[in-house]
């Protein structure tokens, strides 16, 4: 008899962390590595929201505290919702989580059943179809098209929709490509989800702060009120504050399926890091001064990188609407040699290797923080 679960042959490791491991390993050896891995800024958590956290410390704000976060980092939460995305909720709306990944996992866990579907739009942050697989589900996934600026069409979501289909996964500015949804653009798919009342949506939202000049941030239930109460929102700390080891995610959504979320993590990690928690109530509370000169180095960055990708012969990169990664397309390169020498021989080999020939292997996923 097998000693490890079967649902293990439904999932890999995770990408990221993987190659997060290696760049470190490779470093631990001396070697001269510059890691396209992990996405998080390079900026230090900012010093009020440090403070905040040693605070914390010194006044003895170490214990356990409710399983699904402390009154009053719901209470902030929920003031970010009414300020930034004109969103009512009230604190038991509201869910935090060990960051963004264990509320989409314990909204995963919460919700399907064997069979079930969850729509993915490709592509896609690596870790969505791995966690839906472990939860029973079934990802189904839609292309979105390197002419489209990797969005997909209504026409697409439309089809892509059966009987079986339970979730949404929506991602504006998108992990990996840094592609945003104008507010119509996202109206032309609320239109269609709206048409669909057993497709429930669960919006990513941790770049919102991460939006370039021309483009506007819209999420779901704020662009199409109708979905308020099958729409979970979610968003964190870890990218705009520069917060990504501090470890806070959180979101709103429908009371029955908060309940059924804080159920899940009171058997797993119960409740996040207290110290983390009361950092986070500064960063969502405090002054918000530091994010147009964070997005500023961002923007000069994309474009310093996007410009010399383009000028590179065979390689495509579309302009990124927000986040930090840009998602160019290597389909110019595969196959084709080149006048110079082993390196230039090695770099092939890695391309190919790296990004295959299939349907999705067209991208190179890199962060703007290197």
């Amino acid at each position: 008899m097998a000693f490890l679960s079967a649902t293990l042959d439904r999932v890999k490791p995770s990408p990221t962390v993987a190659i997060t491991g290696l760049v470190a390993a490779l470093k631990a050896e001396g070697r001269d590595i510059i890691s396209l891995g992990a996405g998080e800024p390079d900026f230090s958590t900012p010093e009020h929201i440090r403070e905040a956290g040693k605070r914390a410390i010194d006044e003895g704000k170490t214990r356990y505290t409710a399983v699904d976060g402390i009154a009053e980092l719901k209470e902030a939460i929920c003031a970010k919702f009414a300020r930034d995305n004109g969103l009512t909720y009230a604190t038991d709306q509201i869910t935090v989580g060990v960051g963004g990944k264990q509320v989409l996992y314990n909204a995963f866990m919460a919700t399907l059943n064997p069979g079930d579907e969850v729509i993915i739009p490709a592509p896609y942050w690596v870790s969505y179809p791995d966690m839906v697989r472990l939860a029973g589900g079934e990802p189904v996934f839609i292309e979105g098209a390197l002419e489209a600026g990797f969005r997909i069409t209504p026409e697409q979501l439309e089809a892509a929709i059966t009987p079986k289909t339970k979730w949404l996964i929506f991602n504006s500015p998108s992990n990996p490509t840094g592609a945003g949804y104008s507010r119509a653009a996202l109206k032309a798919l609320t239109d269609v989800l709206e048409r669909h009342p057993h497709v429930w949506i669960l919006s990513d939202d941790m770049y919102e702060h991460i939006a370039f000049p021309g483009y506007e941030f819209s999420t779901p239930a704020e662009v199409a009120p109708a979905l308020y109460d099958r729409t979970l929102t979610m968003n964190g700390v870890s990218k705009a504050y520069a917060m990504t080891g501090w470890r806070i995610g959180y979101a709103g959504g429908p009371k029955h399926l908060i309940k059924a979320i804080g159920k899940i993590q009171s058997q797993s990690t119960s409740n996040p890091c207290s110290i983390s928690q009361w950092a986070a109530v500064e960063a969502l509370n405090g002054t918000q001064d530091f994010l147009p000169g964070a997005v500023q180095t961002f923007l000069g960055r994309r474009d310093k990188v996007v410009a010399g990708l383009n000028a590179a012969t065979g390689i495509t990169c579309p302009v990124p609407e927000g986040a930090f990664y840009v998602y160019p397309s290597i389909a110019g390169c595969i196959g084709k040699t080149s006048t110079g020498g082993g390196q230039d021989r090695q770099r092939r080999g890695f391309l190919q290797s790296a990004f295959g020939r299939d349907g999705r292997g067209r991208g190179l996923w890199c962060s703007l923080w290197a």
